[in-house]
């Protein structure tokens, strides 16, 4: 009997020995080098630049020379040449597993923007099916630049979270995903004009309807079943909204478990519910008044914005998948907000409320990943009159307040995950460089890289 035990003493103990190797080994250390280096807190460029990176984290920024003296004997040096270097960005307002098909113009009219398209990808996909498109919107969004994205519905019953635990776990490619589950809505749901008769079932797959505060308060608590990561609420849909009681048993619930509130608000009504209840931030927000900005502002909400259709684009879509109408152009061009839109931004400025940027991009553009129509956002806010840094601090170190990871990520500091990205010239200049991100670096990993070595 004594042989057998001390073979297996042995590898016991053969065991333990490189256990103990493996965690006295020094973590990989890796040196980004870059011919700028854009701080959107201060808006100071650093030139040459580089980081310092061990593991899944930021050690170091400062000068490519003292950096290279300083670094590890056998660091992995990746040369970027002249690139801009720029932390990884965020979305804000991202429905990661739908992609919403244009609907004939016939039921465009009649239906409204999406809600046929929605309502097939809703009750005609399983959730399997589901589940892989999710997989690979959040890998073209990731190889756009988008290391980090707060999902706001449209996600089935948990198909988010799911998508965030396999990301989390390494067996998927895709940017960290703050999951938010199921919207809580007035009762009927979002958008979808449903046949009463047949609605239930297709609704409870999408939203938690709300009649309550004692329902608003158990779809807060189904969510937190499924391990969301924020709550979503739809303050107002087609004349329908969420009550003030009910608005603020969904924020004192969501808060109890510390989770964040995202409120979709267009109307005075539901913004003024958001804001009373003490929601985290605003989504879209078009029906804003200035009272309310200053509420938002002393209150410290977010507002969200979500203008990547701004403009004359919405046609642009449409016509890149439908034969569109003379009448449905011009219905388009009546309705065209770029005035309202770049009034709305400005008076959010002006009132100095915190501000972030999502691109609700639910659509299936014609010739564009995910990831590239997401993208779109950038020019979008750029002719709705926003300033390049502005729109760069919405996206990176503004909207990693809004998700409460202001201490992780948005910013390339020592400490931080080590998300990067760079593009080839200035989008400080030039802000449509960030439809065109050529290296992409997740928690110290390359996603991507386009920029040959130097």
């Amino acid at each position: 009997m004594r042989k057998p035990f001390t073979h297996f003493a042995v590898l016991l103990y053969a065991l333990f020995s490189i256990g103990q190797l493996a965690a006295q080994s020094p973590t990989p250390s890796t040196l980004v080098k870059a011919g700028r280096l854009l701080d959107p807190r201060t808006g100071k460029v650093l030139s040459p630049a580089a980081v310092l990176i061990q593991g899944h984290k930021i050690v170091e920024v400062g000068p490519a020379a003292q950096l290279q003296a300083v670094a590890p004997q056998g660091v992995n040096v990746i040369d970027l040449g002249n690139a801009t270097l720029l932390p990884g960005l965020i979305d804000c307002h991202a429905h990661l597993l739908s992609n919403v098909s244009v609907p004939t113009e016939a039921l465009f009219v009649r239906y409204g923007r999406f809600g046929p398209g929605l309502l097939l990808t809703i009750a005609g996909m399983s959730p399997a099916e589901r589940a892989l498109l999710g997989t690979q919107m959040a890998r073209e969004d990731l190889e756009s630049g988008f290391t980090t994205v707060r999902n706001l519905g449209h996600s089935g019953i948990d198909g988010d979270a799911a998508l965030r635990d396999a990301i989390d776990a390494g067996r998927l490619l895709g940017p960290r995903v703050l999951a938010a589950g199921r919207k809580l809505t007035p009762p009927g749901g979002q958008a979808l004009s449903l046949n009463p008769a047949v609605a239930e079932a297709i609704l409870q797959q999408e939203f938690l309807q709300v009649e309550s505060p004692d329902a608003a308060r158990r779809a807060v608590r189904e969510n937190l079943f499924y391990h969301v990561d924020v709550i979503k609420v739809v303050a107002d849909t087609d004349g329908r909204f969420i009550t003030l009681a009910e608005m603020s048993a969904i924020v004192e619930e969501a808060h109890r478990s510390h989770l964040r509130v995202a409120a979709h608000a267009y109307t005075q009504e539901g913004i003024q519910a958001a804001i009373d209840a003490g929601a985290d931030s605003i989504e879209h927000g078009d029906g804003v008044t200035d009272q309310q900005l200053k509420l938002m502002r002393d209150k410290g909400i977010f507002f969200d914005f979500t203008k990547t259709l701004y403009g004359d684009r919405l046609t642009t879509l449409l016509e890149a998948s439908i034969v569109i109408s003379p009448t449905l152009r011009a219905s388009l061009a009546s309705s065209d907000d770029r005035q309202q839109s770049a009034v709305l931004i400005q008076r959010v400025l002006k009132q100095g409320v915190k501000f972030a940027a999502g691109s609700d991009m639910i659509w299936a553009y014609p010739g564009k990943t995910r990831g590239e129509s997401t993208a779109t956002m950038f020019p979008a806010l750029r002719d709705a009159g926003m300033t390049p840094l502005d729109i760069i601090r919405a996206v990176t170190i503004n909207a990693a307040e809004l998700l409460g990871w202001q201490d992780r990520v948005g910013a390339i500091e020592p400490g931080k995950l080590a998300d990067l990205i760079a593009v080839a010239g200035d989008p400080i200049s030039d802000i449509s460089e960030l439809e065109r991100v050529r290296f992409v670096m997740k928690d110290g990993l390359v996603v991507r890289n386009d920029l040959a070595s130097h």
